[in-house]
């Protein structure tokens, strides 16, 4: 049998280099997280071959002293941390101090720094199998400037791993754009082949700072993007999401960054899923760029070698925490003279709304409305809601006493025209035309008051002629025993009659003829993960869901105007009214200079 024995310091770090640098974007990566953490606000990246012959970083940081710059590239060296203690609250991007070792047991690695008010630089060499260190004097700025040439020369296996060149470069412009949205006090150069391929300026003000994100993520991202700001606790959340209109057929549009650190997280996925649930199309993704701040002390970092993945201590509240922010966020948005943007306040019943910037001197339409109950208000069960007709005719009333007058804004959707085909209603507003898929908004104004119903009172629970008994494993049932009272709450009563055995004895009525086997089995499968489960609201959001798709007005139904009007001002007055139950949109604006553009006008 073979011995045990230590292995060489040169084969440990290339083994970790198999984790760390899997390709020439993880060490670009590496690198510009060392810069962030010495303070840079400049950092210039060149790059040959993608990445694969040279690749070379130069920061404006801190730089390393002559003394430190021999340990910089031993194994486990850093400055970030210094006991357990600093490791349980890591606000660096960098910590284990694995990077530059790694790094240059692969490759020929040439290190070139000045700290301030020095006489001048100093440089250090080193190269994959010789990993002796040699520093001599050198001419540099005050910061740090990385040469790392022939990646995986000495590991031939590695090299052979590698993809095409523009493949490579795709990875590392990609891992460039993640961290410069993370900072946006500093500035990015990126060259390829002598080729100047992404320059990224400080971005100080908000315009700037939009400015980067259309760089990076598209101009059509920040058309439909919705800022989001929420705090709660410790917790706060900032950044954007993409309206559902602008859905993604793959999730390559989605960042999330926690204190400054792009990561992807099972839970966070989870949370922003939910929380786009009932207003994306089946089978699309969001996107959004959003930045959660939180207490170092609350989330681990030291989960995986390339510090993608990241652990919450307190899980449960900070899936809480993205979905409610996200989730309200979305369900403010309302429609307004011009497009679609998050409304500062709900109204009750009907609200007047400014038009669009460019239409802010537009004056009345010439039509007056009108308006008749021929399409009432309807509530949970489909009939007509209390107050809703009086309330209606109330602001009618003061509505055509304004228009009359003058003193009126054009509401945001406008007032009908005609239908057409029996399916789209036409509108006029203050920017120019609008077409409503009548069916879309109705079904989506039904659901909405159907949900708003069940969840002003308890969930209505409906107990079992036979109690049903489901075998689960021990530690289900456990998890069971110990969240009784939050799946009550849910209207599922459950006991434990066995180290392995459930009985359920009574389920939410509307689900009383859903597979409640598999419906248990699901909720106590999220209770595990993630602390707590959505299932059953998912499930009666589901069947409220076709009984508003069925419940809604249906094509070919003739309209007469006012009831078009009574359709276009619930639509206003409903949160996610831009989109139907099954995330299709519910309306469109077509702009005045668009319809010239059609008729070649003004040419």
């Amino acid at each position: 049998m073979p011995k045990i024995h230590l292995l060489d310091q040169r084969l440990c770090n290339q083994i970790a280099a198999g984790e760390v640098v899997e390709r020439p974007a993880a060490v670009v990566k590496e690198l510009l997280e060392n810069s962030l953490d010495a303070g840079a606000s400049q950092v210039e990246i060149e790059l040959e071959q993608g990445g694969s012959k040279l690749i070379r970083l130069r920061d404006d940081g801190l730089g390393i002293d002559q003394e430190d710059l021999p340990l910089a590239l031993s194994r486990h060296a850093t400055s970030k941390i210094a006991v357990l203690e600093d490791l349980e609250r890591v606000a660096s991007l960098g910590f284990r101090g694995e990077a530059l070792a790694s790094i240059a047991s692969v490759s020929r690695l040439q290190l070139t720094s000045a700290v301030a008010d020095a006489a001048h630089a100093w440089q250090v060499s080193c190269e994959g199998r010789d990993q002796s260190a040699e520093v001599k004097p050198a001419s540099h700025p005050r910061g740090t400037t990385v040469e790392v040439r022939d990646l995986f020369f000495n590991t031939p296996a590695r090299r052979k791993f590698l993809r095409k060149e523009q493949t490579e470069f795709g990875h590392i412009e990609d891992a460039v754009k993640r961290i410069a949205l993370s900072r946006f006090n500093v500035g990015f150069t990126l060259r390829h082949n002598q080729r100047a391929t992404l320059q990224l300026p400080v971005a100080q003000t908000q315009a700037e700072q939009e400015k980067r994100l259309a760089r990076v993520c598209g101009p059509a991202f920040m058309e439909h993007a919705l800022a989001v700001d929420a705090q709660a606790g410790p917790l706060q959340l900032h950044g954007w999401v993409a309206l559902p209109t602008f859905s993604r057929s793959q999730a390559d549009l989605q960042y999330f960054f926690v204190n400054g650190r792009c990561i992807r997280d099972r839970l966070v996925t989870h949370a922003v899923r939910q929380a786009y649930r009932d207003v994306l199309f089946h089978g699309r993704h969001p996107a959004y760029v959003l930045y959660l701040e939180i207490d170092p002390a609350l989330v681990d970092v030291n989960v995986h070698p390339t510090k993608h993945e990241v652990r919450f201590r307190e899980g449960r509240s900070v899936h809480d925490f993205l979905f409610r922010s996200l989730h309200q966020a979305l369900a403010d948005v309302r429609p307004e003279s011009g497009g679609n943007s998050a409304a500062t306040a709900a109204p009750e019943a009907f609200a007047f709304s400014g038009g669009s910037a460019a239409a802010g001197t537009a004056q009345p339409l010439q039509q007056t409305p009108v308006w008749q109950p021929s399409l009432p208000s309807t509530g949970a069960g489909g009939g007509i809601r209390p107050g809703a007709v009086a309330e209606q005719v109330a602001a009618y009333t003061a509505l055509q006493q304004a228009a009359d007058t003058g003193d009126a804004e054009i509401p945001p959707l406008g007032y009908a025209l005609a239908q057409l085909k029996g399916i789209y209603i036409l509108a006029e507003n203050a920017g120019g035309m609008v077409l409503v898929d009548m069916h879309a908004a109705h079904e989506r104004i039904t659901l909405e008051r159907m949900k708003a119903a069940q969840q002003s009172g308890d969930v209505r629970r409906q107990p079992l002629l036979v109690p049903q008994s489901i075998a689960v494993a021990e530690r289900e049932a456990n998890c069971c025993e110990s969240h009784i009272g939050l799946l009550q709450q849910l209207g599922l009563g459950l006991d434990r009659a066995g180290e392995e055995l459930l009985v359920l004895r009574e389920v939410p009525a509307l689900l009383a003829h859903a597979n409640l086997e598999q419906l248990v089995r699901d909720v106590l499968a999220d209770l595990l993960e993630f602390g707590g489960s959505t299932r059953v609201s998912d499930h009666l959001d589901d069947l409220m869901s076709t009984m508003a798709c069925h419940g809604s007005v249906r094509a070919n139904r003739r309209l007469t105007v006012p009831e078009m009007n009574s359709l276009l001002r619930d639509m206003e007055a409903t949160e996610r009214s831009g989109q139907c139950n099954h995330g299709r949109p519910t309306w469109v604006q077509i702009s005045l200079p668009e319809l010239d553009k059609w008729f070649l006008r003004g040419r």
